[in-house]
């Protein structure tokens, strides 16, 4: 028979209060916010997905908290040094630059997760942004 792929049906709801669809971050002063992006000799490894600082960041879709995210080992950049490891729809991904409420348990689609960080504290002018970053470190993208 037939096997049905489903594999990209998956799409993240919204991300962060005030931006309802999922607006990407393109280029500032700081680089840009899509997948690939030259980060010096580094290339970002995640989507950049605008939210204001302080803004409650929200469930994709049904999610397992899997512990919290060290983003830097830069003490500099303590103010913006946490994440939350999800897992759900079969996917396993982390959120940087979010406080998480809690890192153990379930939360369903569109309940909230934590909220976001102060980006502008570390990076002037940069659009604010949670980062999307798959565990195995693949393009997100699609799933947007």
């Amino acid at each position: 028979g037939t096997v049905l792929c489903v594999c990209d049906a998956v799409t993240f709801g919204p991300l962060c209060s005030g931006n309802s669809d999922n607006s990407r971050r393109q280029s500032d002063s700081r680089g840009q916010g899509h997948y690939g992006a030259r980060r010096g000799d580094r290339v970002h490894k995640g989507l950049d997905i605008m939210c204001t600082d302080g803004s409650t960041v929200y469930a994709p879709f049904d999610v397992t908290l899997h512990g919290n995210v060290i983003v830097y080992t830069d003490p500099a950049k303590a103010a913006i040094n946490q994440g939350i490891n999800l897992r759900g729809e079969g996917l396993c991904f982390k959120l940087f630059y979010v406080r998480p409420d809690k890192t153990s348990g379930s939360v369903r689609k569109g309940q909230r997760i934590g909220t976001m960080l102060p980006m502008q504290s570390v990076y002037p002018g940069i659009t604010s942004h949670v980062h999307v970053q798959m565990c195995d470190k693949s393009d997100p993208t699609p799933y947007f």
